[in-house]
């Protein structure tokens, strides 16, 4: 009886230290991060001023299914002129209040290009879906993985159409803020 019990408590062990293997190794391949950058940059000759940056973005990175995912909010992006920083939340712009975050969710096309086990630059292709605004529109762009030891940086630089996004107010129309903005994203997860 005493060696049955014996028996069982070992079998119970081993399942518990295999589950908890198996779910080490899952979270292995879901990389977060708290601190990613995106910058925003909608100068135009009129008026270079329009930069910003934000380093509160969330992001996760799944290395196994290749899926990539983005949240940023939008009172976190910090401009050097205040004034700006405040048209850019306010109901003309960004309208911060009614639409509080602007979230990118895709995959990596290519992953297969990738080794995130092997140190190196790996030029990658990412599609989905970019929600700002309200509106939720496709995103096709080239990134960059780059692996290096334990860490894995991504980063990709785009352009996107702010009318697709019904974003126009009138530093837009005026030509002070850019139709097509530049955006910067890098994480390090």
């Amino acid at each position: 009886m005493i060696f049955n019990f014996k028996i069982n408590r070992m079998k119970k062990t081993i399942l518990s230290m295999a589950l908890l293997l198996a779910g080490g190794l899952v979270f292995a391949q879901k990389k977060t991060t708290t601190s990613a950058i995106i910058n925003f940059d909608a100068t135009t000759s009129l008026d270079a001023l329009p930069k910003a940056e934000n380093k509160t973005v969330i992001a996760l990175l799944d290395t196994k299914t290749g899926k990539l995912a983005f949240e940023a909010t939008v009172q976190g992006f910090n401009f050097e002129n205040p004034k700006i920083q405040e048209h850019f939340n306010g109901k003309g712009w960004m309208d911060s209040e009614q639409f509080p975050t602007s979230t990118f969710s895709g995959t990596i096309i290519n992953l297969t290009k990738v080794n995130f086990t092997k140190d190196g630059i790996y030029n990658v292709e990412v599609a989905g879906y970019l929600t700002m605004h309200g509106v939720k529109k496709p995103v096709e762009t080239k990134a960059i993985i780059s692996v290096k030891g334990t860490a894995i940086t991504a980063s990709s630089n785009f352009s996107i159409k702010l009318a697709d996004y019904g974003v126009n107010g009138a530093a837009i129309a005026a030509g002070k803020v850019s139709k097509e903005p530049k955006i910067n994203v890098s994480a390090v997860f």
